[in-house]
């Protein structure tokens, strides 16, 4: 594989995803080579996973220009309207309700300039006792073991004060929301905390993906797909934490 290559393969790569190679002054072909050739083309995950991953990353900035031109592409790609919506509402989960604020109305202004309805929003009409049993019933399911550990021991009563309405509102309502697979939602998770620099938390979903049929080699890839969004730093530390987990 040459400069030459990876060049190549990301003009192919950005014309796919956005009918166009062009991208903003001074960065000669950073973009095409690094971001698009030597990432978006790697094997290992979809690309319309990938996509998914992408998504996240930059929702939780939320860097709204760039997330704009994603958003485009996703449609194009084929992602259907509610998962893009859910990706937008379980990475504000982890970053900030006050994020969603921004990027559901961008995702709105995306999809009328596309002819394409919103999708509404889910029946909410579940109890808060069902939430919180349907939340802990996820949690097992997700984390098996590490669903009481950490700060979600459940003998931590100031860890406590908060966690509770994490089940009922995360695990309860929002993992249970139709448009994402919680495969999906599980690369969501991982994208979305490396993004966020959080890495106790990729290190936890990273491991609690293989119990939701996610394989090890996409673990990495998702996090490898945020490095040219949210910096290769951190993608470096996650992988670094996720490595630790593996072993």
């Amino acid at each position: 594989m040459t400069r030459e290559d990876l060049r190549r393969d990301g003009l192919a790569m950005q014309q796919r995803l956005f009918g166009t190679t062009a991208q903003p002054a001074g960065f000669a072909n950073l973009l095409t080579e690094a971001a698009y050739g030597g990432v978006w083309c790697r094997p290992g995950l979809a690309l319309a996973d990938r996509m998914l991953c992408t998504i996240a990353a930059l929702g939780v900035g939320p860097r709204l220009r760039t997330l704009r031109r994603h958003l485009a592409s996703a449609l194009e790609l084929g992602l259907a309207p509610a998962a893009i919506r859910e990706i937008l509402v379980q990475a504000a989960l982890y970053s900030g309700f006050s994020a969603a604020e921004e990027t559901l109305t961008l995702a709105a202004e995306v999809f009328a300039e596309r002819g394409v309805a919103f999708p509404p929003d889910p029946p909410e009409n579940v109890s808060l006792e069902e939430l919180e049993r349907r939340g802990r019933e996820m949690m097992a399911r997700v984390h098996g073991e590490r669903a009481t550990s950490g700060y979600a021991a459940p003998d931590n009563p100031i860890t406590g004060a908060l966690y509770g309405t994490a089940i009922l509102y995360g695990y309860g309502e929002i993992w249970f929301r139709p448009g994402l697979e919680p495969r999906q939602r599980a690369l969501v998770a991982i994208a979305a905390f490396t993004a966020l620099r959080l890495t106790e938390q990729v290190s936890k979903f990273g491991q609690s993906a293989l119990n939701l049929g996610v394989t090890r080699e996409q673990v990495i890839e998702a996090i490898i797909q945020t490095a040219p969004y949210s910096g290769f730093p951190p993608a470096l530390n996650a992988l670094s934490a996720i490595s630790t987990a593996f072993r």
